[in-house]
């Protein structure tokens, strides 16, 4: 029941945002290949929901939320690998400690 609630918001928020800012005519101009990586990137978010109300469900809040939000250090490697994004010395720093954070929680 969270999941839904939480997914009308989310609609309601995001077609706001769309209307208020007069972008939705340039709905005709997503292409297949983003309309793909759209649906995809739903899908993975709608799983992603899923399986972290459930791990809230049997696990410690505490443990799992500092998890989940280890996503970022994914996000940025992904950004460096896929997307070719510059590494600097900051970033290094912020993933490294994120990282850090999580496990120091975790355990």
């Amino acid at each position: 029941m969270a999941t839904a609630i939480r997914t009308v918001v989310v609609l309601v928020m995001s077609w706001g945002i769309v209307f208020f800012s007069g972008k939705q005519n340039e709905i005709v101009n997503i292409g297949n290949k983003n309309w793909l990586f759209l649906i995809l990137s739903g899908i993975a978010t709608g799983l992603s929901w899923l399986c972290y109300y459930r791990a809230l469900q049997i696990g410690e809040a505490s443990k799992v939320i500092p998890i989940d939000k280890f996503s970022l250090v994914i996000g940025m490697a992904m950004a460096f690998i896929v997307l070719k994004e510059t590494l600097t010395i900051k970033t290094i720093i912020g993933g490294v400690l994120i990282t850090v954070g999580t496990f120091v929680l975790i355990l």
